[in-house]
C-alpha cells in the first residue's frame, strides 16, 4: 500500500492552495461555477460541474524545452 500526503488550505474565499509530497497548486473559483488550477509543475486545468453526474476538465502541461 502506497502512502499518500495531500493538504489544502483555503487562503480566501475561493483560493485554495493545495499542497503534496512533490509539488503544490493554487485552486481559483469553484462552488457552483468554474474551477482553474496552477500546479507547480506547469499542469493548468479548468474544470466545472455540470447538472447531474457530468462535468467538464481539461488539463494542459507546460511544453519543456
Amino acid at each position: 500500500m502506497a502512502v499518500t500526503f495531500r493538504k489544502s488550505i483555503r487562503i480566501l474565499p475561493g483560493v485554495r492552495l493545495n499542497l503534496a509530497r512533490r509539488s503544490w497548486s493554487v485552486t481559483l473559483g469553484g462552488g457552483r461555477g468554474p474551477r482553474r488550477t496552477i500546479s507547480s509543475t506547469g499542469r493548468r486545468t479548468t474544470s466545472m460541474n455540470l447538472p447531474g453526474p457530468f462535468g467538464y476538465r481539461r488539463s494542459r502541461s507546460r511544453k519543456r524545452r
